[in-house]
């Protein structure tokens, strides 16, 4: 077995590069700070209870300044203080937030819900309520992203239990047909083209931290996600070597339907010149009984692809030399040929295919703290170990909650070598605009793809899904 440490990969921003988003958004600036077209206010709607609608005014007000770190922080990289929403710090834009920008959920209509004893009617009169005042802030005010609070005492009758533990590829497999309000809020409201950001109300009161981020790591993370939300903007996209040809990853996952008798195809794609990725919706494929892992036909492969491909060409007028495609199960193949026929009709040079999985194999190094971050391990030219998570060199710590789990890669067919195919992964782990926090443990090919076959599923055929992430996270 061959091991070697992987350097952490470089963000590119505004006015530099740097290894962290936090310090590279406070010392240079949002990349998109050098886009002339860009916009330089946010106006974030926002629905809750009177009480909830004065505590995100109150937590808005603050995410314009600076907020501190904890005073008795021993990780300083890792607990940065919160440089500030505003024109003249890193965000480049204003945040605007007014009673304007807001509806009232009536305390009458929080009591009608809680009154509710089956479940099922109650999340769906929750999203019936939340969904109405969606409408109305899209439909009759300028806003770019609306912010849902969720009081409480609705959150604690409405939530669906999350499994503990760390994050897996395998979807939570509910016994009864699901019904999860976030997903099937954000599914319902796709149409209206307004991006939401679903906020419990205790992440918003001061007065309550137990069980919660300091407020400088909530700001970090609510900002940038609204940011990000709010339009065509891009906080930070990866360092590219530009002495190598352009290349495209793209990312195919499985979602079932939620009555669990369809299993359907994601496609989620990087574009990595403009950082912006793109969401496509598959076709349902066949599942044999006998064999727990789906396969694609050769059309489907084909088919999704080159859809793929086509919107790629319409953003950048022009194919990539080389795609690499992430698979979150084995290819066979049928599906090799369907991806290398829809590969070949468009000229593209150089095809990768990588299927990348949990893994139960374990390193340990000498001390208290697992494998470091950017570890990697191989066992032959197709099957390495790969720590995205562990600790973290510039954290100076393993800031997980569980014991980390590396991910395997079993390089089918690559034109790139297996070290390369590793750093390309580990980058893109840190493409995720929903955490400023860089140790994801997925590659955002099939952690964007997850995502969005859990809110997809909530979505009918004649729906027309949006093609943004912003719309899934």
């Amino acid at each position: 077995m061959r091991l070697e440490h992987l350097p952490e990969p470089r963000l590119l921003f505004a006015d530099g590069t740097h290894i962290c988003p936090r310090r590279g958004i406070a010392e240079y600036g949002v990349f998109d700070l050098t886009q002339e077209t860009r916009r330089d206010a946010v106006l974030v709607g926002g629905i809750g209870t009177a009480n909830c609608i004065e505590l995100l005014s109150k937590w808005i007000e603050r995410c314009r300044g600076v907020i501190d770190a904890p005073a008795d922080v021993k990780q300083e990289n890792l607990r940065l203080p919160f440089c500030g929403f505003s024109a003249a710090t890193g965000f480049g834009a204003d945040i605007k937030f007014s009673s304007d920008l807001s509806r009232t959920l009536k305390n009458s209509e929080l009591k009608e819900i809680l009154a509710i004893k089956n479940r099922t009617e109650r999340v769906q009169m929750a999203i019936s309520y939340y969904y109405k005042h969606i409408k109305f802030l899209a439909q009759n005010r300028h806003v770019d992203v609306i912010v849902c609070v969720i009081p409480e005492p609705l959150f604690k009758v409405i939530a669906t239990d999350e499994r503990p533990g760390e994050e897996t590829l395998e979807a939570d497999e509910p016994r009864h047909e699901e019904l999860n309000f976030r997903r099937a809020l954000k599914a319902k409201s796709m149409p209206l083209g307004k991006p939401l950001q679903l906020v419990r109300q205790v992440s918003l009161d001061k007065t309550k931290t137990a069980g919660q981020q300091d407020d400088a790591t909530k700001a970090w993370n609510f900002c940038t996600a609204l940011y990000y939300k709010s339009g065509p903007t891009i906080p930070w996209k990866l360092e590219q070597d530009s002495s190598r040809a352009s290349s495209c990853a793209v990312g195919i996952s499985f979602y079932r339907s939620r009555d669990r008798q369809t299993l359907n195809t994601s496609l989620a794609q990087i574009f990595d010149e403009l950082g912006n990725g793109l969401i496509l919706r598959g076709t349902p494929v066949e599942f044999d009984k006998n064999d727990r892992v789906p396969h694609l036909s050769a059309q489907q492969a084909h088919d999704l692809l080159t859809a793929a491909l086509n919107e790629y060409r319409v953003a950048l007028r022009t194919f990539p030399a080389r795609v690499v495609i992430h698979k979150s199960s084995n290819f066979n193949e049928e599906e090799i040929d369907g991806l290398e026929t829809a590969a070949r009709k468009m000229n593209i040079d150089a095809v990768d295919f990588v299927t990348i999985m949990d893994s139960k194999f374990r390193l340990f190094r000498d001390g208290n703290y697992p494998p470091y971050r950017g570890t990697f391990a191989s066992f032959d030219d197709h099957r390495h170990l790969l720590y995205t998570r562990g600790s973290v060199w510039y954290y100076q710590t393993y800031p997980g909650l569980y014991i980390p789990q590396p991910i395997e890669l079993r390089i089918v067919q690559s034109e790139e070598s297996p070290a390369f195919i590793a750093k390309e992964i580990l980058g893109l782990t840190k493409m995720n605009w929903n955490n400023t926090q860089f140790d994801g443990k997925y590659p955002v090919t099939l952690g964007c793809s997850r995502k969005v076959g859990e809110i997809m599923k909530y979505l009918t055929e004649a729906d027309t899904p949006q093609i943004r992430y912003s719309y899934y996270m």
